[in-house]
């Protein structure tokens, strides 16, 4: 499929010149146009507050902090003027343990180096296809970690089906509630 990029604004985020540049070619060859640069997570969270970006793509290893840290400030501190954005991992590292802490602070996608222009590419259609909605509990916020359609809880506190039916059911008999109590006061104000 082919996407319209040219108004589509990108921060990328690499303390290494050359991988800055490659990304940077990369995107513009998928035509993006408006793309902007940063080599530090400090200069990288100024420039996020700063402008309405679209998109971010960072390196795990960033100086200052790193970009564990960057996704964290930019899904929860109280000036992050977009919480909601999409935020690309990059990382030489693909350890399981990793991408789930980089899943667990709100990564939208992860990417390992070195890369293909098709798997950055793919990880910018998947934002734009299957886009996750957000999740807020107690101590995380971000895009919702589940991705396999169907996927149930399994833990302890999973419910069974019968508990399912029965939220189900009441969940009917308020609607049902609701619609009786609407259609009534129609009703009553059509007869005055």
């Amino acid at each position: 499929m082919t996407y319209q990029f040219e108004n589509t604004k990108i921060l990328i985020v690499d303390d290494m010149p050359p991988m800055l540049t490659l990304t940077a070619s990369l995107l513009e060859f998928f035509g993006f146009r408006n793309i902007d640069k940063a080599t530090s997570a400090d200069r990288a969270l100024e420039m996020f507050i700063d402008n309405n970006y679209d998109l971010i793509v960072t390196d795990w290893q960033i100086g200052p902090y790193d970009g564990v840290e960057l996704t964290r400030r930019i899904r929860n501190e109280v000036n992050s003027p977009n919480r909601f954005i999409p935020i690309i991992m990059m990382s030489g590292f693909s350890h399981k343990i990793r991408v789930e802490q980089a899943r667990d602070v709100g990564i939208t996608e992860f990417l390992v180096k070195p890369f293909r222009a098709i798997d950055l590419y793919k990880r910018i259609e998947i934002l734009i296809e299957k886009p996750r909605r957000f999740v807020e509990a107690e101590e995380f916020f971000g895009p919702d970690r589940r991705r396999k359609k169907g996927a149930k809880y399994q833990g302890p506190f999973r419910r069974d089906e019968d508990e399912f039916a029965a939220i189900r059911d009441m969940e009917n008999d308020k609607a049902a509630t609701l619609l009786k109590e609407l259609k009534d006061k129609a009703r009553d104000k059509k007869a005055t």
